[in-house]
C-alpha cells in the first residue's frame, strides 16, 4: 500500500526511524522497546552522531556547481535516503513523532521531503519512501532552482530489519529471493513497482532515481528492470544487493550440464545433419539479440558491493577481477563499484553506514560479470512483454 503524506512543503508526518545495517540492528542503540532516549539528539542512529562527515551543503552555489554532478555525493545522499527508510519503520515502532523522530534529519539536509510511504498492510510496517524535491526549503537557502543531476523524486527502499514487529514479512521475502531468485511474488515488489510507476509517470524517468539496500536493493533491481523492458530507463542505485540463492546454483549446474550436452551432441551429430534450434536458441539469435542489446545499454544499473559481504560478494569473482561473458551481450552491463578500502567482518561489511564513510575507497572491479549478466539476461534477450501504462 501506498500511503500520500499529507503537506506540500515538507512539514509530513513521519512514522519511522532506521538502521544503520540490516545485521546490526537487533536491540543495539534503541534500549528497551518503547522506552524514549534521554536525549533524541545523542541516539546512535541520529543524522549528527552517524551520518556523513564533512558533507558539503546545499547552497545557492550549486547553481554554478552543483554537487550532484559528483558521483560520491550521489551516492552518499542516496545511502542516506535508504538509511532514512530504516528510520522510518523504528521511529513507528517506537511510536516518535515528527518533533523527536529520527528520520526526517536524514533527508531535510539534502532539501527533499516525505510524499508517500510504501506500508505493507498485512504487519503495517514501512519498508520505502517517495521523497522529492523540496523548493520551500531550498529557496529558504537562497536555492532558486534544483541543482543539476539532482533527481525531482527518489524511490528508497530497505532491507531486513532484525526487529519483532517486521521481521517476519522481511525474512519471507530473504527465503523467497533464497529458493527462487526473484521478488516478482510479494506484496511489496508489486508496491515498489507501482509507486515507481506513479513517480515517473509524473515526472518522467529522466527525474526519477531509486535506490535500496540489501533486500531492498534486491526489489529495487527488479522494479527497475521491469520498466527497463519496456523502454523506460530509471537511474538505479543498488547497495549490497543479495546475489547468493539455491535457484543461482541450480541454474549453474543446469547450464553446464547443457553445455556438456551440446558439445556431445556436436561430436555425435553426423557430418552434415541438420541442427534444428528450440524455442529458446531461436530467442538467442544474434540479430535480435543485438537489436535489444543496444536498446538495454540505456539502462544500467549502480551496484555497490564488499567483497566481505557474502550475502553479494559474488557479483565479483574471487579474485576481483572482470569475468568472461558470452561477447555478443556483454555490453549491456551495470557499473559495479567494489569497496577496495572498508569493512571487513561481515556485519559492517554488509552494512549501510559504509556507503558515506570518510575514509572508504571505491574502484570500479568489473563492468560485466557472470552474474550481473544472468541478472540482465532478460532485457536482452527475452521478447519484451507489451507495454504497461505508466498511470495506475
Amino acid at each position: 500500500m501506498i500511503e500520500r503524506r499529507a503537506g506540500e512543503e515538507g512539514e509530513e508526518e513521519t512514522k519511522g526511524a532506521g538502521v544503520m545495517a540490516e545485521c546490526a540492528v537487533e536491540e543495539t542503540g534503541d534500549g528497551n522497546k518503547g522506552e524514549e532516549p534521554a536525549e533524541v539528539e545523542g541516539h546512535p542512529y541520529d543524522f549528527h552522531v552517524s551520518g556523513p562527515r564533512n558533507l558539503a551543503s546545499s547552497n545557492w552555489r550549486d547553481l554554478i556547481r552543483s554537487n550532484w554532478m559528483d558521483p560520491s555525493y550521489k551516492r552518499t545522499v542516496i545511502a542516506c535516503f535508504i538509511q532514512a527508510v530504516y528510520l522510518l519503520e523504528l521511529d513507528r515502532q517506537d511510536k516518535r513523532t515528527e518533533e523527536n523522530g529520527l528520520a526526517p534529519k536524514w533527508w531535510k539536509p539534502f532539501k527533499y521531503k516525505l510524499t508517500q510511504t510504501l506500508v505493507d498492510e498485512r504487519d503495517g510496517s514501512i519498508y520505502g519512501a517517495i521523497l522529492e524535491w523540496d523548493r520551500s526549503a531550498a529557496l529558504s537557502d537562497f536555492i532558486l532552482m534544483r541543482p543539476s543531476g539532482a533527481p525531482r523524486a527518489v524511490l528508497a527502499l530497505r532491507g531486513t530489519l532484525l526487529k519483532s514487529p517486521t521481521i517476519r514479512r522481511d525474512l519471507e521475502d530473504d527465503l523467497r529471493f533464497l529458493a527462487w531468485e526473484s521478488l516478482k511474488g510479494s506484496v511489496r515488489f508489486g508496491g515498489a513497482l507501482g509507486a515507481l510507476k506513479l513517480v515517473v509517470d509524473r515526472f518522467g524517468s529522466s527525474n526519477v532515481c531509486i535506490g535500496g539496500h540489501s533486500l531492498g536493493a534486491g526489489f529495487a533491481l527488479q522494479a527497475g528492470k521491469a520498466l527497463a523492458k519496456q523502454g523506460v530507463f530509471v537511474e538505479c542505485h543498488l547497495f549490497n544487493p543479495p546475489s547468493v540463492s539455491l535457484a543461482m546454483s541450480l541454474r549453474i549446474i543446469r547450464e553446464k550440464a547443457g553445455s556438456i550436452w551440446k558439445r556431445i551432441r556436436a561430436v555425435m551429430l553426423p557430418l552434415g545433419g541438420e541442427v534444428v534450434l528450440d524455442s529458446e536458441e531461436m530467442k538467442d539469435s544474434k540479430p535480435g539479440q543485438r537489436r535489444l542489446c543496444t536498446e538495454a545499454k540505456q539502462w544500467e544499473p549502480h551496484l555497490y558491493v564488499n567483497n566481505s559481504d557474502y550475502i553479494c560478494c559474488y557479483y565479483t569473482d574471487r579474485a576481483g577481477v572482470a569475468a568472461d561473458v558470452t561477447p555478443d551481450i556483454g555490453d549491456a552491463a551495470a557499473k559495479l563499484f567494489v569497496m577496495s578500502k572498508g569493512p571487513q567482518k561481515f556485519i559492517e561489511a554488509h552494512g549501510l553506514q559504509q556507503w558515506w564513510s570518510d575514509d572508504m575507497e571505491l574502484q570500479v572491479v568489473v563492468h560485466r560479470s557472470k552474474l550481473i549478466n544472468r541478472q540482465l539476461r532478460s532485457l536482452y534477450t527475452a521478447v519484451p512483454p507489451p507495454a504497461i501504462p505508466l498511470k495506475s
